[in-house]
This record gives C-alpha cells, structure tokens and sequence, in this order.
C-alpha cells in the first residue's frame, strides 16, 4: 500500500498483513494485522516514528522513496519489540545521519536485540522534546505498557498521539481510519485481552497520563487511526477500570463426555439463576475469544477429565493462560471427572496463584455422572449466585 496522509507533511508509510495469522507464534491474528509506520516532516527536520516487522520493511523503504526521502534526521522508537523495530538496522543503512530517539532502558535492548551501535542514540527523559522546526515531539515515558522501555510520542501542535502498541489492534484493512467501530472495538479488546491485561493497574496510570493532553488523533502501531479518540479511551478505560460482570467463563474439555455432562448441566444450572455464561471447548476454541470474555467475567470454572492423575493438558493451558493475563477475577473453581483419583484440584488451583479469586468447592464425578454430581454442580451454581450477590456484581 502506497504512503496515504494524514495531516499535511505527516505520512503513514507502514504496511498491511493481510495474511498472518499468528503472532509471536502464540497469539491467533484471524484478520491479520498492520504495522504501522508515520513519517513527520517538520520545516527543518525529518522523523519516522516507528518501524515495520522485517518481513515488511521492503514496504517501508519503498513508502519512502515514493515521497522522496533523501535524509532523515531521527527515527523514534517508541517500543524495541521486533513487529517495531526489526527494521531499524535496515533504516539506518539507508539513511547514515539518522538518530534513534528512544529510552534508555530501549537503547539497551536495541543494542542487544538488533545490535544497533551505540553511537547512533539519542536517550530522551520522560517529557522531553526534539524539535523539527516547525513541529514539536514530546516523549512519554510509558514503562511497562507493555514492555519496561515504552513510551509514546506525541506531536504538539497537531495534537496526535502515536502510542505504539497502546491501544492498538490486530486489524489488516484498507481504511486508514476508523470506520467500522464494532469491528475495531473488537479488535482492540482481543488486543487488550491477549497483550495488555496483565499490566492493567499500569494501563490505568498511563490512561490518566494520557488524559492530561489534548488528543485530536491516535495513531497506534497496528490498526487503524482513531480520528475519534474518545472511543478507544473510553473503551480501555471500562476494561482496565470496571468492575467485573455477572459472567462465568468455562472453558472445557472432555474426552469421553463424561465432564462434557457435567458441563451442560452446570451451564443450565447458572443460566436458571440469571448468571451469563460464556463456555469454550478448548481443544476448537479460539484462545483470542476466551481472553477477551476474561476481562469481563467475574468468575471462571475449568472442566476437566483427569489424564495420568493430572488435568487433561488442555485445561492445564487454560489455567497457565488466566494465571497469566491477571484478569479481574473474583472466584474460580474446578468441575470434572476421573476414573480411580488423582490431583486435578491441587494442580490447577496451584496454577491460579497470579489471581486474587476466591477459590470455591470443587466438583468431581468418578466415571460418568450420577445424580448426587449433578446435585453437587446445582449447590455450586448456587453458591456462584451468592458470591456474585455478596461482591455487587449481580
């Protein structure tokens, strides 16, 4: 795709991916995603503020051509992750005066991650300016948004706000802003689900840094631009701020149906009790969908059968994955099957320990079953509906 303006003299200069479909070789991209690049031509100087994963910085080095860059004063670097910056040793090459404007703690991991040499920094402090004449970039120092050497840029006099990863989405299209909001909205949120909310108490100092500047533009590293910021604000506000809702998710597995009974009975038992349930098989489930339903459920219940005295690995994953994106639980428990015993409750209540849930009884059928099971799931359901009562959220 060919540079596209946005304000006069700043340029999108990234590239679309339509077809990936998997990031960092964990996270499912089913609309692929884009890496955004600007390029800011002040009366002076010259900035590109990020880069392009390496696979497309081609792309990037045509982008620039077209608009005939001859000289480049400074490249920001927001962020040091490879999606960003793996392209910066090739931009460098093509343009020998150029400096990387980034953090200290970036410089460091720039000079580990890519070996960019030293000599080619420029270190800014939180607040700082680099001038390009007529235009001014001030730095944000955003640490742990979500790697320690985060920042944002913002450019004064336009009002626009480049924030990197911050409230971006993995979104591959052709609309260089925001048309579709249901659609990036929901982007944005599986973004939020599988990269920002295990830093949710920074994303809420740094939604309050945010606030204290005038915002006609945000224009993050992947999806499109909010010419409306006020949508994506109040969207990550609510998910980084809100009190968890009356949810339960169940993610699930079962081998031979015996915890798939279990499943369908207790789904039933919630739903006559106006408790919402979102349940994921695990072994077909997209991991994006059950992140997102994480940020706003205020319980979660694992199904598993029992695999060589331990949780079936499928669900052993689901309770690595909730341990590891910190969602705003409140309560957990375990329901499932086994055939002579085992240590499924100890083992996955032991892989919980990230969350500050109240861990409620749990229940376990021996083989297919029986009606007192069956009973057991009604006085948990049950107990679900007064917890959710007790702590405000039904």
């Amino acid at each position: 795709m060919r540079p596209r303006e946005i304000r006069h003299g700043i340029y999108w200069v990234g590239a679309v991916d339509w077809d990936r479909r998997l990031f960092d070789s964990l996270i499912p991209l089913p609309d692929g995603t884009s890496y955004n690049s600007y390029l800011v031509q002040g009366s002076q100087k010259t900035a590109l503020i990020d880069g392009v994963d390496p696979t497309k910085e081609r792309l990037l080095l045509e982008n620039l051509d077209a608009l005939g860059v001859k000289k480049l004063d400074y490249l920001i670097a927001n962020h040091a992750e490879q999606d960003h910056a793996g392209a910066i040793p090739t931009v460098l090459a093509r343009y020998p005066d150029a400096k990387v404007v980034c953090t200290p703690r970036c410089k460091g991991m720039l000079v580990d991650l890519l070996m960019v040499a030293e000599d080619r920094f420029i270190t800014v402090e939180d607040k700082e300016t680099v001038s390009l004449g007529d235009r001014t970039l001030e730095f944000i120092h955003a640490p742990w948004v979500h790697w320690p050497e985060t920042m944002l840029t913002y450019l004064r006099e336009e009002k626009i706000l480049f924030p990197c990863d911050f409230f971006g989405s993995h979104l591959a299209t052709s609309d260089l802003f925001v048309t579709d909001e249901g659609q990036v909205y929901e982007a944005a949120k599986r973004y939020y689900a599988e990269i920002m909310m295990p830093f949710r108490t920074t994303i809420q100092k740094n939604l309050e840094k945010v606030r204290e500047y005038q915002i006609d533009l945000i224009a993050p590293s992947h999806g499109p631009i909010y010419n409306k910021p006020e949508f994506i604000l109040s969207a990550y506000h609510s998910w980084a701020f809100d009190e968890p809702k009356n949810i339960v998710v169940l993610p699930y597995v079962s081998m031979h149906d015996s915890t798939r009974r279990l499943v369908a009975h207790f789904v039933g038992a919630l739903v006559e009790r106006g408790i919402t349930v979102k349940q994921f098989d695990l072994p077909v489930t997209d991991i994006g969908k059950l992140a997102m339903a994480l940020v706003d459920a205020a319980t979660v219940v694992i199904g598993t059968p029992t695999v060589l005295g331990g949780a079936h690995p499928a669900a052993a994953y689901a309770a690595f994955l909730a341990n590891a994106l910190r969602p705003n639980l409140k309560f957990a428990s375990i329901i499932g099957s086994y055939g002579w015993g085992g240590k499924v409750v100890e083992q996955l209540s032991g892989m919980l320990t990230n969350l500050k849930v109240e861990l409620l009884p749990p229940v376990l059928a021996k083989g297919y079953p029986r009606e007192a099971d069956l009973k057991a799931l009604d006085s948990l359901a049950e107990m679900v509906r007064q917890k959710h009562r007790e702590s405000g959220v039904m």
